[in-house]
């Protein structure tokens, strides 16, 4: 499976490429907004594709040919106001949908935030950035792709345990983005993941068995 990882250059994003790279059933295609971060992948081995989520659907499909699936990490970062997080977290995500459909690419993996689906459960310092992934989530189910919302706890820069919790309403823990980029991965051939939602943090499962068993 060819897979494009919309935000590759990310901290998620980049750990999700590297697992892509290593597997023997995918192939990674960088989907980045910035010049030196395609050459970067590109003398990486790793094929990549300019793209400006601000842009027109038309431009982000160009960027998705050749793949048969999405991986949405993407963020406008936490230094931008809220009206970038609407125009990257929330519209650049629905286009992206948008343009998938026009690509013929069917499935859609969706990293979301834990608890997104839970307006009583948003975090109030964070709220412009829950509702645009509220309703990016929405949108996605309602798109008609294959897809899988991912819903992870606070994001940890640490080494990544290999085990982890999925359900639909686990507590505000936090989780590694190595167990969450090995999720995703693990996600994207895992038929019990399709058209589900779930949160994730650190458990006590194994990333396969926990992707089988949400």
């Amino acid at each position: 499976m060819n897979v494009a990882v919309v935000g590759a250059n990310g901290q998620i994003g980049k750990q999700v490429i590297g697992l892509l790279k290593e597997s023997s059933e995918h192939t990674p295609k960088a989907i980045v907004r910035k010049e030196e971060q395609a050459r970067a992948f590109e003398q990486d081995g790793v094929q990549s594709s300019l793209v400006d989520l601000e842009g027109t659907v038309e431009e982000i499909t160009q960027g998705l040919k050749g793949a048969d699936a999405v991986v949405f990490t993407a963020g406008s970062g936490g230094k931008t106001g809220a009206d970038k997080t609407l125009l990257i977290e929330l519209d650049g995500a629905v286009k992206t949908m948008e343009a998938a459909n026009q690509a013929g690419i069917d499935r859609f993996i969706m990293v979301s935030a834990l608890q997104a689906h839970n307006r009583e459960n948003w975090n109030e310092s964070l709220k412009p950035y829950y509702v645009a992934k509220h309703f990016a989530d929405r949108a996605l189910e309602q798109s008609g792709l294959t897809y899988t919302i991912i819903r992870p706890g606070g994001l940890l820069n640490e080494a990544g345990t290999g085990k982890v919790t999925g359900g639909e309403n686990l507590s505000r823990e936090s989780i590694p983005r190595e167990d969450v980029a090995a999720t995703i991965v693990a996600s994207l051939d895992e038929e019990r993941t399709f058209n589900k939602g779930f949160d994730l943090i650190s458990g006590n499962d194994g990333i396969e068995e926990a992707v089988r068993n949400v």
